[in-house]
């Protein structure tokens, strides 16, 4: 099997995605962004937090859930508040999260990489609430059932076929071990 490196990562994503939907993969020393083409920069940019792998497939999950017009947006012009929500602050957090976090939990698994909810406020030390998970587990489940967005299927298959992992089914996705 593979090693799971963000080097691999940025090599299986640029190839897929840099030439027809002009965004690369970058590893970034700092907080994670996402960055439209601008007069210096011509591809759009998806940095990642401190070379993470699971940094790198959390930021690709929120290109695959932006659609084109956020896409021309700095961090496709979501909302964002850093540590120390409030618990209705950490809600709508939550809220916005569950698709992009069901579709990291779905490239986690499909390039072999353990998946952790991420409930990004450390500093209200406030957890992923367990209604967040199922929420994202149920997510799963009917993007399993009723199939990906073009952009996550391609990625989930490129993955697959590097790191020889198994089909996505079901059966890989418990919050028994969450």
């Amino acid at each position: 099997m593979k090693q799971r490196t963000a080097d691999s990562l940025i090599k299986l994503f640029n190839e897929l995605f840099s030439d027809n939907l002009n965004t690369i993969l970058v590893r970034g020393e700092d907080e994670p962004i996402y960055l439209p083409a601008d007069d210096q920069h011509p591809q759009h940019r998806i940095i990642f937090a401190h070379g993470f792998f699971a940094s790198a497939l959390h930021e690709i999950s929120h290109w695959c859930v932006a659609g084109d017009q956020r896409r021309l947006l700095i961090d496709f012009g979501y909302w964002y508040k850093p540590d120390g929500r409030s618990a209705a602050e950490q809600a709508e957090f939550e809220q916005v999260e569950i698709k992009p976090q069901a579709l990291e939990w779905l490239l986690s698994v499909a390039a072999g990489h353990k998946f952790h909810f991420s409930a990004d406020n450390l500093g209200a030390n406030m957890g992923a609430s367990d209604s967040f998970k199922e929420n994202v587990h149920q997510q799963v489940m009917r993007y399993l059932n009723e199939g990906l967005p073009e952009r996550p299927a391609q990625l989930i298959q490129t993955l697959q076929a590097y790191y020889g992992t198994s089909p996505l089914t079901p059966a890989l996705f418990s919050l028994q071990d969450k």
